[in-house]
């Protein structure tokens, strides 16, 4: 239940959280439907709502980790997790937004006393969010940001946090209403702006978590899409092709060059985070330029890549006739998929996708026909889960097995939009299930496996997902499994390489197929990071 407070106690800031989220999830279709800027992807709710989802989890795990101890969690434990919640999990452009203000919030919040620290934590996430964007824009969740502030640094002097949290609310509705006047592509569209009506439902949220009653007065209304006119953008191109979005692990001053660069590849830029862990957001047409930015900079990881629909209409998008969404094991591969105009969801060591961030990357994709690639047998349950969910939202999705992400890779390849959705299902599961697959591992302990004992260190070949080799090194293990794949014949030898692995062992990988089967190719990819050491397809 809220609790009456004259402050944020951690008690009050788990509930805000979960009050936010449930405020979220009431109003993301909503959000959706009014998302026009900066880009008109339909997905603002959405990405608020998992941003938020991340943070409220981040605060009930240190809720978790004190329920066998003594004493409860302190605020600033509770304000660090959300914060640091949110940064991990932001989504999009109002989600990244979104999280430098929670960061900005729990600076003052877990560092400051007094009685008046939640105007001045008001007053520092405003500040902070426009210092994170690149190129301000007045009509944005930025505005909406900044009118809160200055609101709760009216409210009277002394007064508790219900006070400054109403007058933060009141302040920011008033401004979500003026937002059409300010930005021309809402003014057009009828709508305001969707990040800050997202905003305003989280400042909703947090004036019930420290009064105990809904705030007064509900968001502003919009115009239904049946009135709305033309709403493009200035840009008549439609802005950049994809939308890039990574966790980096960077010194400060690293970043400021990343900015720098990823300033002139393209437009919508978000930097978010502090103390070595950034989230980078921007909107690039060279998405592969984007993350080797990142890499220079120092180590990014949670790469997603999203590929706006070329023909996307800028009120509320035309969906796509066709979509592929695949789930890759390394940023490398993410970025390969992503050209090839495929979404991707990146799937992190131990940390497999669950079934929402499938159903999130289907929505992303807005297609009315969508095929499914999870690229992991261990991920067929949740596919399917995803797959019935976007079923019932009214896309038609196909899920093709594939075991491994070469077998996407091959699906991908055959895949032609133009044709009929059963004719291009068929082709690709075709070439996916024609496609052999095999990997490297490292032996972590001393195991009974298909092809013998194996010791601590040990080189596993795995093919089609069974122990067939136990090698001593890398490149002995490989030849060794593609002589066992090819011993069956084949045409084509795919090649991935782990971010470690060096380009010589490709090199002579290539010269082993090439000198002992003469009648076969061989493409080589890097996975990146994340990705096994070696991933081998043969088709």
């Amino acid at each position: 239940m809220p609790q009456t407070a004259d402050d944020l106690d951690a008690v009050a800031v788990r509930t805000w959280c979960s009050l936010a989220l449930d405020a979220l999830g009431r109003e993301r279709e909503a959000i959706d439907a009014i998302n026009v800027y900066p880009v008109a992807d339909g997905d603002t709710g959405t990405n608020l709502y998992l941003t938020v989802e991340s943070a409220a989890a981040a605060v009930e795990a240190v809720f978790a980790a004190h329920e066998t101890g003594a004493s409860a969690p302190s605020t600033a434990d509770a304000v660090r997790a959300m914060a640091h919640g949110a940064l991990i999990g932001a989504r999009g452009n109002s989600g990244t937004i979104l999280a430098q203000l929670l960061r900005g919030m729990a600076g003052v919040l877990a560092e400051e006393a007094g009685q008046d620290r939640l105007r001045r934590a008001l007053a520092r996430a405003a500040a902070s969010a426009r210092e994170a964007v690149a190129h301000p824009v007045e009509g944005t969740v930025l505005t909406v940001a900044t009118a809160a502030a200055e609101a709760a640094g009216r409210a009277a002097g002394g007064a508790g946090a219900d006070v400054v949290a109403q007058a933060a609310y009141e302040g920011a509705r008033t401004a979500l209403e003026a937002t059409p006047g300010q930005l021309a592509v809402l003014g057009r569209a009828g709508v305001v702006d969707a990040g800050g009506r997202g905003l305003v439902a989280v400042l909703g949220a947090l004036v019930e978590a420290v009064s105990g009653r809904a705030p007064e007065g509900a968001p502003a209304a919009r115009v239904p899409f049946a009135v709305i006119g033309d709403c493009t953008a200035d840009d008549p191109e439609g802005g950049p092709a994809f939308e890039v979005i990574y966790l980096l692990e960077a010194v400060d001053a690293a970043v400021e060059r990343l900015r720098t660069r990823l300033d002139a590849l393209g437009d919508s830029l978000v930097v978010v985070g502090g103390d070595g862990l950034w989230n980078v957001h921007v909107h690039v047409d060279d998405a592969g330029a984007a993350v080797e930015a990142g890499v220079e900079a120092g180590r990014p990881y949670r790469i997603r890549i999203t590929h706006f629909a070329a023909d996307r209409v800028h009120a509320r998008p035309e969906p796509a006739q066709r979509a592929v969404v695949v789930v890759v094991p390394g940023d490398g591969l993410g970025g390969l998929c992503a050209q090839a105009g495929a979404t991707t969801v990146l799937a992190r060591p131990g940390e497999p996708p669950a079934s929402g961030e499938l159903v999130d990357a289907i929505r992303r994709a807005h297609a009315r026909e969508v095929v499914l690639l999870p690229n992991d047998g261990d991920l067929r349950h949740t596919a399917a889960a995803a797959a019935e969910q976007a079923r019932t939202e009214g896309v038609r999705v196909a899920l093709i097995p594939t075991r491994a992400a070469v077998q996407g890779i091959a699906a991908l390849a055959v895949h032609e939009p133009d044709r009929s959705f059963d004719e291009d299902v068929v082709a690709m599961t075709a070439a996916a299930g024609a496609t052999r697959y095999a990997e490297l591992a490292v032996a972590e302990r001393q195991s009974w496996t298909m092809a013998g004992i194996c010791q601590a260190g040990d080189i596993l070949g795995l093919i089609d997902g069974d122990v067939a080799v136990i090698g001593e090194n890398v490149p002995e293990t490989a030849r060794n499994v593609l002589d066992r794949m090819l011993a069956a014949g084949g045409e084509l030898v795919t090649l991935v390489l782990g971010e470690e692995v060096p380009d010589a062992l490709a090199a002579t990988l290539e010269e082993h197929v090439r000198e002992g089967y003469l009648a076969v190719d061989t493409v080589v990819y890097r996975g990146g990071h994340q990705c096994a050491p070696l991933l081998i397809g043969v088709e």
